[in-house]
């Protein structure tokens, strides 16, 4: 007789083999053609909705594994919170204008750039857009991405446009909107002024140099020692391409300033910094002629160095004693502070340099050059009169344009503003910020100090692909229009033929009978178009507030760190500056995706993943498990090694549901479910460990700890499942009865494991789950999806009461489990015996507490344990074919393990004295020989 026939051995078409790349096409083109998105939305309606905002990527270009890392953390939060019974919609969106695509398009138009019709070339830009749109959208599927992807929203959708245009006109009727000559970041190379969030800063090399300013009024009324003295005040600068626009020097209002002689020269420069700067010179020869407040500087005049010009001695808080000598070169048309020094001092605002970047007649000799190509050049024409005391090069962090990476300027020019002070919108931004939850708490920080010191917001771009500044202004009297009815109008004509409108009609197209306060009917359009982080950030409007299924404000914005000065910022302004409020309940912020050493991808390095790649290699199901295993409130690590090692803890897991899968073939959870009071101790542990799991892997979802799910997760399919439960309950399973009632008893756990594990990766292993549940399930391929696992929810544990003393008496338990396997890991290693159920193991206990602890679980422990045979003795001698160990967590615990006596059933492995007592069955021991005959008679 084959007694293999009699065994209730594990069997599943679930296999091991997962072949992801395969069968992820398959379940999308299904999902995809039967709607699932909207199935799951009509099943969800009239649940409360949670609502996560979706921050549009750009539309240029194939997607990064920082977009992917993005986009699969929403669609973690949006699943899990559907099977937590909310109805999640998902509005995936794209950000069309800019740039970027003008750049590109430009690129691809060549030399017919400079000719083509403006409507030409911004139809050019939006089919440009159109088709990364397209590649985007099928790359995000691929993710497994769920979202109403026919009806995306889209920056450059009509009614979109218009919807810009209203929340701009709404800052405009309200006084907001100011246009002023103030310095902003502005790139020669792309001819346009920047926003903060479009800078990045790098590393840069720029010269620093010490430059003498002759002092033009009598040194004797700043000290009687400098009367009749030639006397100098000694600046310091890191760009010398901003020295023809010095129209002044700062002081510091709390510091000393001394006069320093140095062969025939005075040079004047804070006192503190005297020894450090003539070190920096190597000069030793220097003496301290007199000292004095800067209040004796204040309203004095030095000559310009190379310009007919003077520089006005000026006071000002922000000149610091870290670097330089005290003294700084104040350029008010290229520099944030030096501006607001120039407006207090009543100074031009001068800025000698032209859109791209060369200087203007105002720069004297050096008209025409390039900035900061003529660094160079100045620095030696100073060098050459004297007027340079010092050069060196230094590597600092420097603004660059976002797009084209090259180092930007700041420059004064005519440009349009949102004022923060006007309406108060910093203190409302501020009061704001405080209403929402930032995750990681360290956000609010970050936000509410760049909220704090930023300037006015530039809104105006010199470009052509955008939505313009529906700016009306006066030709008689310079007056902005500002008209209700004017607005009204801009925006219904934007609603019907898109932004193109303002360049396709006249300015009286839009004017009508309206006339000027100053009774003029004359007006000219502005021509500069809005910064794309306004037309993003009003999707608060566009979107939110006008699509049926979601609602202002959203319950999450989720975005890199980086947002908190673009996309966070920008959305927060424009609500709170029209709504009083921030557009968002919570903000979640994750970290840039970099290397496996945490540097930055880049493709000159060679260190970039694309999505594809990882897709291709292993499926998409292990790019979303890395996704949910990394702590994204850090930057995000992925190498080949990591992604490796996710690839290994996904084969466990699917592994772990085969195996539980593979035990539940002949079990009908209606016909063969037992009562709880048919639980053995194994099975109420696994319970209660699977109920912690349950608790901890529900708040983890919750509070958005990805890292945690994955690792609760993985450790219990590892850990409590496959090396103890299962592994333990092989016998069990195995070897009884198939309607044994304990066996049935572990059935109805196992079920009840696998139909919670299932629930809970569900949001992380979409296409893993769903094929396990079709497993699970029954169900055939054209199984209505309805009954798939995405329709399902969460599962709860409610049944299942915390049980402290029963969790203390089993860590005990596994403690000794624990103290067991080591020496039979040993026992094993030197050959005494084969497998665990060879053995025979013996304990003596030198502690009574402890020695009764192991009376009373003698049995248990030999189960735990998966040996023969398990006794309590009171001595334990050293002895042949025998492996002793101590305890090493219970040092009073000594154990022995030797070959057990007896012969091994054929049937279960077991070494027990019953096998070849029946004649009939000799290689059986008793239980197998009574299971034998139950299935035979």
């Amino acid at each position: 007789m084959d007694y293999r026939d009699t065994l209730n051995l594990p069997r599943t078409k679930f296999k091991m083999k997962a072949n992801l790349t395969q069968k992820e096409p398959m379940y999308l083109q299904r999902w995809d053609k039967e709607d699932l998105y909207h199935k799951l939305q009509q099943a969800t309606q009239g649940r409360p909705r949670y609502i996560l905002h979706d921050g549009p990527p750009y539309a240029n270009g194939n997607i990064h594994l920082g977009t992917a890392f993005n986009k699969v953390l929403k669609d973690i939060i949006l699943r899990s919170r559907r099977m937590a019974g909310f109805d999640a919609p998902y509005v995936p969106g794209w950000d069309c204008h800019g740039l970027p695509i003008e750049h590109n398009v430009d690129k691809e138009l060549g030399e017919k750039k400079n000719t083509i019709p403006l409507l030409a070339k911004r139809g050019a830009c939006r089919k440009y857009a159109e088709k990364w749109i397209k590649t985007q959208k099928q790359q995000f599927k691929r993710l497994g991405v769920l979202g109403d992807w026919e009806e995306p929203y889209l920056t450059m959708n009509l009614q979109y446009e218009a919807d810009i245009a209203a929340e701009f006109n709404k800052f405009l009727l309200s006084g907001s909107v100011v246009r002023s000559r103030k310095p902003v970041y502005w790139c020669s190379t792309c001819n346009t002024a920047l926003a903060e969030a479009e800078v990045d800063y790098g590393d840069h090399t720029s010269p620093s140099i010490y430059v003498k300013f002759p002092l033009k009024t009598d040194p004797a009324e700043i000290a009687p020692e400098l009367s009749g003295r030639e006397v100098s005040v000694l600046i310091w600068t890191t760009t010398p391409w901003t020295l023809p626009a010095n129209m002044a020097i700062a002081f510091h209002p709390a510091f000393d300033y001394a006069a320093v002689e140095t062969g025939e020269e005075i040079w004047i420069l804070a006192k503190e910094l005297v020894d450090q700067c003539f070190a920096e010179f190597g000069i030793d020869d220097y003496q301290v002629l007199a000292t004095f407040s800067s209040d004796q500087l204040e309203g004095k005049h030095c000559r310009h160095p190379f310009l007919d010009r003077d520089s006005l001695l000026v006071l000002a808080d922000y000149v610091t004693a870290d670097s330089g000598t005290g003294c700084v070169h104040t350029a008010p048309g290229h520099g944030a502070d030096d501006y607001l020094t120039g407006l207090r001092y009543g100074l031009d605002i001068l800025s000698p340099v032209d859109d791209a970047g060369c200087y203007t007649a105002e720069a004297g000799k050096y008209q025409g050059r390039q900035v900061p190509d003529i660094n160079d050049a100045i620095n030696n024409d100073l060098a050459s009169d004297g007027s340079l005391v010092k050069k060196t090069d230094i590597v600092h962090s420097y603004p660059h344009c976002w797009r084209c990476k090259k180092p930007v300027i700041y420059r004064a020019t005519e440009q349009w503003f949102i004022s923060m002070e006007k309406n108060d919108l910093r203190k409302k931004a501020l009061k704001a910020i405080d209403n929402v939850t930032w995750t990681p708490a360290w956000g609010k920080q970050r936000i509410y100090g760049m909220v704090e010191s930023r300037p006015d917001w530039c809104l105006s771009r010199q470009r052509s692909w955008g939505v313009p500044l529906t700016v009306l202004v006066c030709d008689d009297c310079g007056e902005v229009l500002q008209s209700r009815e004017v607005c009204d109008r801009i925006e219904q004509l934007f609603a019907r033929e898109g932004a193109d409108a303002w360049f396709k009609y006249e300015a009286a197209d839009f004017v009508g009978d309206t006339r000027c306060q100053c009774g003029s009917t004359n007006f000219r359009k502005e021509s500069d178009i809005l910064d794309v982080w306004f037309d993003s950030g009003t999707s608060h409007a566009a979107v939110l507030e006008r699509r049926k299924e979601l609602r202002s404000p959203a319950d999450l914005y989720l975005e890199g760190s980086d947002q908190h000065r673009g996309w966070f910022q920008s959305s927060l302004l424009t609500s709170v500056g029209t709504r009083g409020r921030a557009p968002y309940r919570g903000v979640l912020t994750h970290g840039y995706v970099v290397d496996g050493q945490g540097k930055k991808m880049s493709k000159s390095v060679g260190n970039v993943i694309a999505p594809q790649e990882v897709i291709d290699k292993y499926g998409a199901e292990v790019l979303r498990l890395w996704v949910a295993s990394e702590n994204y409130q850090d930057d995000v690590k992925v190498s080949d090694e990591i992604l490796k090692h996710v690839s290994d803890a996904y084969r466990k897991i699917r592994n772990t549901i085969r195996f539980l899968l593979s035990n539940l073939a002949d079990f009908d959870r209606k016909r063969h479910t037992v009562s709880p009071d048919t639980f053995t101790e194994i099975d109420r542990w696994a319970l209660s460990r699977y109920a912690e799991l349950v608790r901890r892997i529900s708040r983890a979802y919750n509070e958005y700890e990805f890292h945690a799910i994955y690792h609760g997760l993985h450790n219990f399919c590892g850990t409590v499942i496959s090396s103890l439960y299962m592994d333990i309950l092989k016998d069990r399973l195995y070897c009884s009865l198939a309607d044994d009632p304990e066996r049935r008893a572990a059935q109805t756990v196992i079920y009840r494991i696998l139909d919670g594990l299932l629930r809970m990766m569900a949001p992380i292993l979409c296409f893993t789950t769903a094929e396990a549940w079709e497993h699970f399930h029954g169900l055939s391929q054209d199984a209505p999806l309805e009954q798939s696992i995405f329709f399902a929810e969460f599962p709860t544990v409610d049944d299942i009461a915390d049980d402290p003393e029963f969790d203390e008496r089993w860590d005990q338990l596994l403690l000794v489990r624990g103290e067991v396997t080591k020496v039979l890991e040993a026992a094993r290693r030197d050959k005494v015996i084969g497998l665990s159920l060879d053995a025979e193991v013996v304990l003596k206990a030198d502690d009574k507490e402890l020695e009764e602890f192991l009376r009373d679980n003698i049995e248990l422990i030999k189960e735990l344990c998966i040996v023969s045979s398990l006794r309590l003795v009171d001595t334990l001698a050293q002895e042949e074919k025998t492996e002793v160990g101590k305890g090493e967590a219970l040092p009073e615990l000594t154990i022995g393990v030797r070959p057990a006596a007896g012969n091994k059933c054929e049937r279960c492995w077991v070494i027990d004295p019953s096998v070849g007592v029946d004649a009939e069955h000799p290689t059986l021991c008793a239980r197998c020989v009574d299971v034998v005959r139950s299935l035979t008679d």
